[in-house]
């Protein structure tokens, strides 16, 4: 058995630990079966970004008669697309194993870790044991029981980004933020889409006003196929046919498409662990139980990242993995702040959240007041012709502190910047009309949502 001073189980933010704790002399075990970088950089936000920007460009093209220019035409070379991402992807992720590689402190293990006792692992034919474990393993696609899924090829989130060639009809399981942009994705592209939605909006972890008008907007697009479940699947001349039930009249349904995408979620990776070997907590869904601390319920034990389960965002995880190197190698602990954590979804429209829904207003009974805007009612969204972007502010009533905020439209993910950093530094939302901004940068849209409030 070999002994270390640190393990970190998941090359994902759980890097941001193991470089700290080399730099400080500890010697370290990184267990990663995967390429270094973890969701992120190999499955999720950055190769997502990178082919969703060939959308956006499409988009643009395909609208460019509203601007007085008439394009010729375009052809799109799909392979080209994920090709330069996964190449691009790759070669951070073999870059970062190479330095790991090289490091004195560190010892890379790249296989699949298993619990097999208090602060032990097995990891391949070798078993290693640490003073200090750090569980930043992920999460996987959750894959849901439907009759002949089994027996069907369907693609998740992982293979979509790396596709190769283009189908021309693609049904999408699910309806949340992952559906939303492969959609953006393929359908700018001009894959025939169809997205079957069991809840009754997209996106439902949105703010109701947000998810609605999202709905509204892909409705046009795509066929979505709201209050329904695929009940099966099969295959038939080398197409996918899902068939649906709508939850209101039990109506049935089929739907024919080259390929076949599940988007129904995310699973943690701890059971794969067996973390409950050395005594740690898990919930109903399966996500570690940590303490304000990111202490896990087994000592000098911690989690962060998705695994947990509070917020499945990069961002979120990089801040915990700030936490969890304070309190396990600090002199002294502290309590992690989560506060104005915000997220986004690059969809198109774009969709930008922090803080309370007005619906988690209404249920927590705190008052507040609302401002809104829409874009096309500024110079900047006028120019861009973006008739459906908004911008809604909710307020506490008496502090004027801002609650919550949340943007649909044209760079949303840029334009709640602003609001985050007041809301991080607790200031009243008259900072934001207190604060020139420059006319007419779309940004003024968000003042003028403050002007609005009611």
């Amino acid at each position: 058995m070999e002994n270390f001073d640190v393990i970190v189980i998941g090359a994902g933010s759980g890097l941001n630990i193991s470089s700290a704790t080399s730099s400080r002399g500890l010697k370290t075990a990184i267990v990663e079966s995967g390429p270094m970088g973890g969701t992120c950089l190999n499955r999720g936000c950055i190769p997502s970004k990178m082919i969703i920007h060939s959308a956006d460009v499409a988009e643009m093209i395909n609208k460019a008669k509203e601007f007085g220019i008439n394009p010729k035409g375009y052809k799109v070379d799909f392979r080209k697309i994920t090709k330069r991402a996964s190449r691009l992807v790759d070669e951070d992720s073999r870059n970062i194993e190479k330095g790991i590689r090289a490091d004195k402190n560190t010892t890379l293990f790249k296989t699949e870790g298993k619990f097999v006792g208090y602060k032990t692992l097995r990891v391949g034919n070798k078993t290693i044991k640490g003073e200090k474990i750090i569980i930043a393993a992920g999460t996987r696609p959750q894959i849901p029981n439907i009759e002949g899924l089994n027996k069907v090829d369907y693609m998740t989130s992982d293979e979509a980004l790396r596709l190769t060639k283009q189908p021309k009809s693609l049904t999408i399981i699910g309806g949340g933020y992952i559906a939303a942009e492969l959609a953006h994705f393929y359908g700018a592209l001009g894959t025939k889409i169809s997205i079957i939605q069991r809840r009754d909006v997209l996106i439902p972890n949105e703010d109701r006003e947000i998810a609605e008008e999202f709905t509204k907007i892909f409705s046009k697009k795509y066929d979505v196929f709201l209050n329904s479940d695929a009940i099966k699947v099969s295959k038939k001349d080398n197409k996918t046919i899902t068939t649906i039930k709508n939850r209101n009249n039990n109506k049935l349904k089929n739907i024919v498409s080259d390929k076949l995408l599940i988007a129904t979620g995310r699973v943690p990776n701890a059971d794969i662990l067996d973390v409950a070997r050395i005594g740690v907590k898990t919930d109903k869904k399966g996500y570690i139980e940590v303490n304000k601390y990111m202490e896990t319920t087994a000592k000098d034990v911690w989690a962060l990242g998705d695994i947990c389960g509070i917020y499945l965002f990069k961002h979120s995880a990089n801040l915990e993995a700030q936490y969890v190197y304070y309190n396990a190698f600090g002199k002294k602990k502290m309590k992690i702040d989560y506060h104005a954590m915000p997220h986004a979804i690059f969809s198109s429209p774009q969709i930008a959240g922090v803080g309370y829904t007005e619906e988690e207003l209404k249920k927590k009974k705190i008052p507040y007041l609302v401002g809104k805007k829409n874009y096309i009612e500024t110079g900047m969204g006028t120019a861009l012709n973006d008739k459906d972007g908004f911008v809604k502010l909710l307020v506490d009533r008496k502090t004027r502190k801002i609650l919550g905020c949340h943007i649909m439209g044209t760079d949303a993910s840029t334009l709640i910047h602003e609001v985050i950093v007041a809301m991080k530094t607790k200031q009243s939302v008259d900072i934001l009309t207190d604060a020139v901004h420059i006319h007419p940068a779309l940004s003024e849209v968000v003042q003028r949502a403050v002007w609005n409030i009611r």
